[in-house]
């Protein structure tokens, strides 16, 4: 998607953050944007403050757990601009805590929202984009810890090595369509992502996590990089087709680490007499996979 000007984009997650820096970006590149996001409040803020950049853009509230109004939402879209072109999938909320102390249903809430709204935002959009011929290019929003594990975050953390994963076959069985995917992977960006239980729905039942400690040092979010940065990024990545999209090289080191402690593990299994006896078979590749 090299030529953005008069297509139309779809933010999830759009009235705030990334999202709202997102919608931006692709706004001063010419396109339409229609914002999606829990937070009507918000959401209008987001609308006028577009607006009066001369973007234009409209917005629905959709909550992407809910594949009914992912749905709705995407014909709301069409209703309103005639097509899409561009998904960012990048509503996300932040789970973590103690092994054993994370509640059962904030499991359930972040792999709704950050999974199953992936799910939900690539799905129902395949269709309308094919629909209309002029081809089109998904941004999944991951994390730097959809490549590295962290300790303390694992409901976050599996939800975005999940995008990850989910991404790189979308990627596979969309590219003959005309329909590009790239995943963005931050570090920390200066967001409200640590604030996401302000949006936890009641439907989860009462939250269960323990206030914040007076003494608590402060989240790592307070310190990320600006938001305007990772949207130009994503803006680059998109014209260019990448896949794999960073904005904190700061993280190359950790990755490859994790990286070389894969294939030492490979290595390890090739020396393993439980394993070298067996009989010789040829190397499969990723094809076998897909």
């Amino acid at each position: 998607m090299r030529e953005l000007s008069g297509k139309v984009a779809f933010v999830s997650g759009g009235a705030g953050g990334i999202g709202l820096a997102m919608a931006e970006a692709f706004g001063r590149e010419g396109m339409a944007v229609m914002l999606a996001d829990v937070e009507a409040g918000a959401l209008e803020a987001a609308l006028a403050d577009l607006r009066s950049k001369q973007i234009r853009a409209e917005g629905v509230l959709c909550d992407v757990a809910s594949r009914d109004q992912v749905r709705a939402a995407a014909l709301e879209t069409i209703a309103r601009f005639g097509k899409v072109h561009l998904v960012c999938n990048n509503a996300g909320v932040a789970v973590g805590g103690p092994v054993g102390q994370v509640a059962p249903r904030d499991w359930d809430w972040v792999v709704d929202v950050n999974l199953m709204g992936a799910v939900h935002g690539t799905e129902v959009f395949v269709p309308l984009m094919e629909s209309h011929g002029e081809g089109g290019h998904f941004v999944n929003t991951a994390s730097i810890a959809g490549m590295v594990g962290f300790a303390g975050a694992e409901p976050y953390c599996a939800t975005k090595f999940a995008v990850v994963a989910m991404s790189e076959g979308w990627a596979a069985q969309l590219a003959g369509r005309n329909i590009g995917v790239s995943i963005l992977c931050p570090g920390f960006v200066k967001t409200r992502i640590h604030e996401s239980r302000r949006n936890r729905p009641p439907a989860y039942g009462p939250d269960l996590a323990p206030p914040r400690a007076p003494d608590a040092p402060p989240s790592p979010v307070l310190s990320g990089i600006p938001t305007g940065p990772v949207a130009a990024r994503v803006v680059e990545a998109v014209k260019d087709g990448e896949l794999y999209v960073f904005t904190h090289p700061e993280f190359k080191a950790v990755t490859q680490a994790r990286f070389e402690a894969i294939l030492a593990a490979f290595d390890k299994a090739a020396a393993s007499p439980a394993i070298n006896g067996l009989p010789p078979r040829a190397d499969p590749g990723l094809d076998a996979l897909r």
